[in-house]
C-alpha cells in the first residue's frame, strides 16, 4: 500500500512541475526517478538509461515523422495565409448572426486537415474577436468556441483526422485513421451539437441581461516562456508562433489565397490518408516487413502511420507549389516548422518514458489489475478510464494515451480479443477518452488559449470545460454504451 503512496507522489510531483512551467524533459525523468527510488523497486541508473530512455526512445522512433509532418504543414497554412483564408470563408458564408458556430466550424475544417490546434488558435483568433465584437457577443465565450472547434471532435472522433490523439492507438493496435467510423461520427455530433447549443444559450443569456463584447484589447500577446512550457505537449511549439512582422504585415495589405487553393490542401490530406488505407496499401507487396531489419512486423501495423505520413506529405507539397510567391522564405517556414515538432514530441516522449518506469515497479501489478477490474469484464470502459484519468493527471491527451496504452496495451488487446469487441472499436474508444478529461485548468493547451484570448480562468474556463471536457465526457459515455449495445445485437 505504501508503494502506491509513493507512486502517486512521483505523480502529483508531475503534475505539480509541468504546472509551474517545467520541462518536462526535466519533470518526467525526476518524478519516474523519485517512485524508483521511495519504492526501492528498481536501481535508479537502470531504470533511468534502461527503462526510461529506452522507452522514451521508441516513441519518438515510431512517431517522430507524424509529428514533424504535422507541425510543418501546419506552418505552412500559417505562413501562406491558407488557414486565414479558410477562416475568412466560413466566417462570411455564415456572418456576425452565426458568430459562435462560425468559429467552431473554422477551428474544425483546421484542425480536420491536420493543422495543430495552436496554430489555429492564432489563426482564427483575430476573426473570432472581429465577429464576436459585430455580434456584441461577451469575449469570454471565444476561448469556448475556439476549444470545441479545435480540441474536441476533430480532434479524437471523427474518422479520418490525422490528429497525433488518432494516430497514437494505431501501431499498438493495427488500425487506421478511420476506425469505427459510425461510432466516431455519433461520438462527434455529440460534442458538436450539444457544444454549440450551450454557448449559444450562453450568449443568449448574456445578451438578455445587457452583457456585450466588453472592453478589451483584441491584439495576440507574446507568450512567455512558461506558457511555452505548459503547452509542450500540444504537438508544436508555439515559440515558433510567436508574431511576426512579415507574415503579419502580409495577413493585413496582402491577398490571401483563394478559398479553393486554401482548403485543397485539407482534402488532400484526408482524401489520400484514405485511398493510402484502402487502395494502396492492399495492393503494395510487403514482405519485406517480416523481416528482423525491418522490424520483424506487419503491413496492419504501420499502414495507419504511412497513412498519414504520405497524406501530409502531399499537402505539404501542394501548399509549396501554390502558394510560393506567397512564402517570404520558404527555408525559414520549413525550419521553424520542423522545429516546432521537436519539444512536443520529446515532450509526449517523457512522460512515455514516466510510464515505463512506473510500470516496471513490483507495485504496478496491483495497479494494472485495480484498472482493468473496472469495467467488469468490458474493456472499453477499462481503456477509457485508464486513458481519461492519465491524460486529466498528466494535462496532456497524447501523454495519457501513450501512457496507457504503453503499460497496458498488450491486455486490453487481450481483453477486446476475449470480449469480442474489435480493435477498430477500442481505437475510437482510446482516442475519446484521451480528450474527454484532459481540459482540466492545468491543461497546456487551456492556458495558452486563455493566454492567446487575454483572458483569464475566472473569465472562461467554466465553459472551457463544458464544450471540451464535461460534453466529451458524455460523448464517450454515449459512444462504450452504443458499442456495447452493437455487439450484444450481433453487429
Amino acid at each position: 500500500m505504501i508503494d502506491l503512496v509513493f507512486v502517486l507522489v512521483a505523480l502529483a510531483l508531475l503534475v505539480f512541475l509541468a504546472y509551474r512551467g517545467v520541462t518536462l524533459l526535466i519533470a518526467a525523468p525526476a518524478a519516474a526517478l523519485l517512485a524508483a527510488l521511495l519504492t526501492g523497486g528498481l536501481p535508479i541508473l537502470g531504470a533511468y538509461t534502461q527503462i526510461f530512455m529506452t522507452n522514451t526512445g521508441s516513441f519518438i522512433i515510431s512517431f517522430f515523422p507524424l509529428f514533424m509532418l504535422g507541425a510543418i504543414f501546419g506552418k505552412l497554412m500559417d505562413d501562406t495565409g491558407s488557414a486565414r483564408s479558410l477562416a475568412r470563408l466560413v466566417s462570411a458564408r455564415l456572418g456576425p448572426d452565426r458568430a459562435v458556430v462560425s468559429v467552431v466550424l473554422c477551428c474544425a475544417v483546421l484542425t480536420y486537415g491536420g493543422v495543430s490546434a495552436f496554430v489555429v488558435a492564432f489563426a482564427i483568433y483575430p476573426v473570432a474577436a472581429a465577429l464576436f465584437r459585430d455580434a456584441d457577443i461577451p469575449k469570454r465565450l471565444i476561448p469556448g468556441a475556439l476549444a470545441l472547434g479545435a480540441f474536441t471532435f476533430t480532434m479524437s472522433a471523427l474518422p479520418g483526422t490525422p490528429a497525433i490523439q488518432n494516430a497514437i492507438p494505431m501501431p499498438f493496435l493495427g488500425t487506421t485513421a478511420f476506425a469505427a467510423p459510425g461510432l466516431g461520427i455519433v461520438a462527434g455530433l455529440v460534442m458538436f451539437v450539444l457544444g454549440v447549443l450551450w454557448l449559444d444559450r450562453r450568449a443568449a443569456v448574456a445578451k438578455a441581461s445587457g452583457e456585450g463584447y466588453g472592453n478589451h484589447a483584441d491584439s495576440t500577446p507574446v507568450l512567455d516562456r512558461a506558457t511555452r512550457e505548459r503547452a509542450q505537449c500540444e504537438g508544436f511549439d508555439i515559440a515558433e508562433l510567436s508574431a511576426e512582422p512579415a507574415r503579419q504585415k502580409r495577413a493585413d495589405t496582402e491577398a490571401l489565397p483563394p478559398a479553393a487553393l486554401a482548403v485543397l490542401p485539407i482534402v488532400v490530406v484526408i482524401a489520400s490518408n484514405f485511398l493510402f488505407v484502402q487502395v494502396v496499401a492492399p495492393r503494395l507487396d510487403t514482405a519485406f516487413l517480416a523481416e528482423p531489419r525491418f522490424g520483424a512486423t506487419t503491413i496492419e501495423a504501420v499502414r495507419g502511420v504511412w497513412a498519414v505520413i504520405v497524406a501530409l506529405f502531399l499537402a505539404i507539397l501542394l501548399l509549396i507549389a501554390g502558394n510560393r510567391n506567397r512564402l517570404d522564405d520558404l527555408g525559414t517556414s520549413l525550419d521553424r516548422g520542423a522545429d516546432a515538432s521537436v519539444l512536443p514530441i520529446f515532450s509526449t516522449a517523457s512522460l512515455v518514458g514516466f510510464g515505463a518506469v512506473i510500470a516496471a515497479l513490483p507495485v504496478f501489478g496491483t495497479i494494472s489489475q485495480a484498472v482493468l477490474a473496472i469495467g467488469g469484464g468490458n474493456p472499453l470502459v477499462s481503456v477509457a478510464a485508464s486513458v481519461a484519468v492519465l491524460s486529466a493527471m498528466t494535462g496532456s491527451a497524447s501523454g495519457g494515451m501513450s501512457i496507457a496504452l504503453d503499460t497496458l496495451g498488450p491486455a486490453f488487446v487481450d481483453m477486446a480479443h476475449t470480449s469480442g469487441f474489435s480493435l477498430d472499436v477500442m481505437h475510437r474508444v482510446t482516442a475519446v477518452a484521451s480528450g474527454a478529461l484532459d481540459a482540466l485548468p492545468h491543461n497546456g493547451a487551456v492556458i495558452t488559449l486563455l493566454t492567446v484570448c487575454r483572458l483569464s480562468h475566472r473569465d472562461s474556463y467554466g465553459d472551457v470545460f463544458v464544450v471540451a471536457a464535461a460534453i466529451p465526457m458524455l460523448a464517450l459515455v454515449v459512444l462504450i454504451v452504443l458499442a456495447s449495445l452493437l455487439k450484444r445485437f450481433g453487429f
